[in-house]
């Protein structure tokens, strides 16, 4: 059964960093195209970063591009959102979501191209 299953969220202050873990069962994670995605609350879920199929690309949102790093660990068969200068603004419930299609571009930053996703971590940014 293909699962995902995000971890590492929490309460950080401004200016910390966080490292959300998101750990692929059932499936090869470097085989499909991958995202980070997060949605605050009221707000539609938007695109943080993602990575295509064997890692060779990846994109980022414009606001965490420099702060926000995506990775691909393939032996752990785990992606990683590193999360630096974190803002206010950065709070939210942040999901990954993985495709089998190669997606690049703004695709890749868009949750209606994923069909599987994880259940969610949650990150508040406070002081």
């Amino acid at each position: 059964q293909l699962q995902l299953v995000e971890s590492g969220g929490g309460l950080v202050q401004p200016g910390g960093s966080l490292r959300l873990s998101c750990a692929a069962s059932g499936f090869t994670l470097k085989n499909y195209a991958i995202g980070w995605f997060r949605q605050a609350p009221g707000k539609e879920r938007e695109g943080v970063s993602c990575i295509s199929t064997g890692g060779y690309y990846t994109n980022y949102a414009d606001s965490v591009k420099g702060r926000f790093t995506i990775s691909l660990d393939n032996a752990k068969n785990t992606v990683y959102l590193q999360m630096n200068s974190l803002k206010p603004e950065d709070t939210a419930s942040y999901y990954c979501a993985a495709d089998t299609l190669n997606l690049f571009g703004t695709s890749c930053l868009d949750p209606r191209q994923y069909h599987y996703w994880g259940q969610g971590t949650q990150v508040t940014v406070s002081s």
